[in-house]
């Protein structure tokens, strides 16, 4: 009774004060079982195109859970005219011409099939001039550029730029390399901002130890260049690795890093340019960190400047053995939390999927319709159902 009186109040006071009422929906848009080529889908992504397209994109995986980030994986891409509520069919967008080769690291670990091709950590940038640039990996050792000038209905040959990487190296002597994942960024003055990780793989696992720096491009893609290393790996900073970005509003640009670090919260740092004089990392005491790849993107929409961010709100539970500092904890209870004061406070945290649920992504439609797309899972930690989108206002994040 007490729960439909407050929602009947809410709706009358939504009507009279002129707002929308609140709303969430959810739908799978990709989902085991519908194709028979691929077992997990990982890895999602999600971008609002200037013209006002989604685009949705995952590793598509063809072999059994629990085989590894080294699988034989495709990027697929599903796009939306109609503010995400339907969307086309499933496309894969990214292809390499010629032989390829497995990461010689990759063939140190268990179960990876030297045959395998990975395709991996798509990142998708909208840029304000219309077009679509996109970032991906091959084996994690090659990097590549394309882009798209119909709001990614096709897109150009892929160019390797693997050669920007070498630049980190008089720092830091990587054989691994990922960019993202997730979207990435434009800022004010027109550059492209693409966080990525960087390896030795000496570390007992390809993907580590690792440290977080940042690649970009002042022309539209058409070149890119090496930042500083921001996040360097240290006994406080342990493993920092997947890595989103945003613009602040007094043109700075901010990392949000994920890492194994004892005190399982979010690293923070900030720079002028997006590329050099990070700041020292702090950890965000409001953000937990289960260690799990995490979301995060400006709403900008009726005068309101925000920021939002996604990720899975739990520290309980280890992922597959007993809970252990720096050790991975459950994945489930993916929320979206609101920042009323460019990330400096957190007072608004709502949960999106309270059960199994992984990494994330999140975006705004030209019409404010917030787009939270998620892992979904079977149990905590492990990739199970599928990716979902989740469509919500900012009425139904606000409402208590």
């Amino acid at each position: 009774m007490k729960n439909t009186a407050l929602s009947l109040l809410l709706t009358a006071l939504c009507g009279a004060l002129g707002a929308a009422e609140p709303f969430i929906d959810k739908q799978d848009l990709f989902k085991v079982g519908d194709d028979p080529a691929y077992n997990i889908y990982h890895i999602p992504g999600v971008v609002v195109t200037a013209k006002g397209s989604v685009l949705a994109w995952c590793e598509a995986r063809k072999r059994p859970a629990g085989v590894s980030d080294w699988d034989d994986i495709r990027i697929l891409l599903r796009r939306s005219t109609d503010d995400g509520r339907t969307w086309s069919e499933p496309k894969s967008i990214a292809n390499v011409d010629g032989p390829k080769k497995k990461n010689p690291f990759a063939l140190k670990m268990k179960n990876v099939d030297p045959n395998d091709v990975t395709y991996n950590n798509p990142v998708l940038i909208a840029d304000k001039d219309g077009t679509v640039h996109m970032l991906f990996c091959l084996e994690y050792e090659r990097a590549f550029y394309q882009r798209s000038d119909d709001d990614g209905v096709t897109w150009s040959k892929p160019t390797e730029i693997t050669a920007t990487f070498d630049a980190f190296k008089k720092d830091y002597d990587w054989k691994v390399i990922a960019t993202g994942p997730n979207h990435s960024i434009q800022t004010k003055t027109g550059r492209l901002v693409v966080p990525v990780w960087l390896s030795t793989g000496t570390g007992g696992n390809a993907h580590r130890p690792s440290v977080t720096a940042t690649i970009y491009s002042d022309d539209q893609g058409k070149t890119w260049k090496a930042g500083e290393i921001a996040v360097p790996c240290t006994d406080e900073w342990i493993n920092p690795n997947e890595t989103v970005a945003i613009e602040l509003d007094d043109g700075r640009v901010m990392l949000n890093v994920r890492s194994e670090s004892k005190a399982h919260r979010r690293l923070i740092t900030t720079s002028p340019d997006g590329a050099t004089k990070w700041s020292t990392p702090k950890f965000d005491d409001a953000l937990l960190e289960p260690i799990c790849m995490g979301g995060i993107v400006r709403y900008h929409h009726d005068g309101r400047s925000l920021i939002l961010f996604s990720n899975p709100h739990n520290l309980e539970g280890g992922r597959e053995s007993t809970p252990e500092p720096g050790k991975s904890r459950a994945r489930k209870n993916v929320s979206v939390k609101i920042s009323r004061d460019e990330a400096q406070t957190w007072p608004v945290s709502k949960t999106i999927e309270p059960g199994p649920s992984m990494y994330s992504d999140i975006a705004v439609t030209q019409k404010g319709t917030i787009l939270c797309f998620y892992g979904r899972g079977t149990k905590p930690g492990f990739a199970g159902a599928g990716l979902t989108l989740a469509r919500f206002n900012l009425e139904w994040l606000e409402q208590p």
